[in-house]
């Protein structure tokens, strides 16, 4: 079978629940971020995962992606890599989209960037660089990382612009796995958060 890739998003954070860039800040989980982690945990340990035995895990190094990681019970099975960091937003760290677009109107990180912070281009550059390992394994895959760079992993697993991730969101400690249908890349989960309204 052609492996997949299961993206968990890590868990809430006072940034992420007042809507700033968190890219490289190192903010920490809030009670709610680890109540997420621990259901998102129970939910990859029944039916029809039971713990992905055979799953290769690799996390964000950022606080927040690790601890969602070791809360949801795969910590131990983790490697770090920083080629799923958030997206570095350079200027734009800490600011919401509305408070960017007090100084930049019409602003939109998709098609316009950060000043200071990595490219688009880098961004899908990394991207690209999961999903090569992911198509190298003989096995499915979790990540555990960001809103940002989970959303360009997607795009480019179904080979579009990194931009088209401007159309698919995620939600704190939502599952999503992409896999495949009719033998091309697809979404078989996106944004899921099942687990966390139970």
């Amino acid at each position: 079978m052609a492996p997949r890739i299961l993206l968990a998003r890590h868990g809430q954070t006072e940034w992420s629940l007042l809507g700033k860039h968190t890219g490289r800040t190192d903010v920490p989980l809030l009670e709610e971020g680890r109540r997420g982690a621990k259901l998102l945990g129970e939910r990859l340990n029944r039916a029809p995962f039971d713990g992905l035995p055979e799953v290769e895990v690799r996390t964000s190094p950022l606080a927040r992606a690790r601890e969602t990681c070791e809360i949801a019970g795969f910590g131990h099975r983790a490697t770090t890599w920083d080629t799923l960091m958030e997206w570095d937003y350079g200027s734009y760290e800490g600011m919401t989209p509305a408070e960017i677009q007090d100084i930049r109107p019409d602003w939109f990180i998709w098609r316009d960037g950060v000043p200071r912070g990595e490219s688009l281009d880098q961004v899908s550059a990394r991207a690209d660089e999961v999903v090569a390992w992911a198509l190298a394994e003989d096995r499915d895959v979790l990540v555990f990382a960001h809103g940002h760079i989970l959303r360009a992993i997607g795009a480019r697993w179904l080979g579009l612009p990194v931009d088209f991730a401007a159309r698919i969101r995620l939600n704190p400690t939502s599952l999503s796995v992409l896999g495949w249908a009719y033998g091309d890349p697809a979404v078989e989960t996106w944004n899921d958060i099942a687990h966390l309204q139970a």
